[in-house]
């Protein structure tokens, strides 16, 4: 078989995984969008369990490099089942393990925690 007759074999292949992965990533987005649309809000008693910060990217020494940070926070009900969300910056930062007070929630979006004082 001649070198050329499997390159545009070897590029549909690759045309098909990437768009197909893509595809499905919006799919599954749009999915999750939606299912999150049809449940109700939700409050709950809870407690924050514990806190956690992702960084993904790469920072180069002597260049500037693209870097993100996602933070995330796991919350207890009071009949034990945990939920982690994702949270912004600023929501992360008034959060500290062990408070307690309203979990507010819909589906796997998260709409805040109001702390028990």
């Amino acid at each position: 078989m001649e070198l050329f007759a499997i390159e545009p074999l070897f590029f549909a292949v690759v045309f098909v995984i990437v768009f197909g992965t893509m595809a499905y990533s919006i799919v599954a987005g749009i999915l999750e969008w939606s299912r999150n649309n049809s449940l109700p809000i939700q409050e709950f008693p809870a407690r924050v369990v514990t806190k956690r910060a992702e960084t993904r990217g790469r920072s180069y020494q002597h260049s500037h490099g693209r870097v993100s940070t996602f933070y995330f926070a796991t919350f207890e009900l009071k009949g034990g089942d945990r939920f982690e969300f994702s949270l912004s910056g600023p929501e992360y930062g008034l959060l500290a393990e062990g408070d307690e007070g309203t979990l507010t929630y819909q589906g796997t979006r998260y709409h805040g925690f109001q702390r028990r004082v």
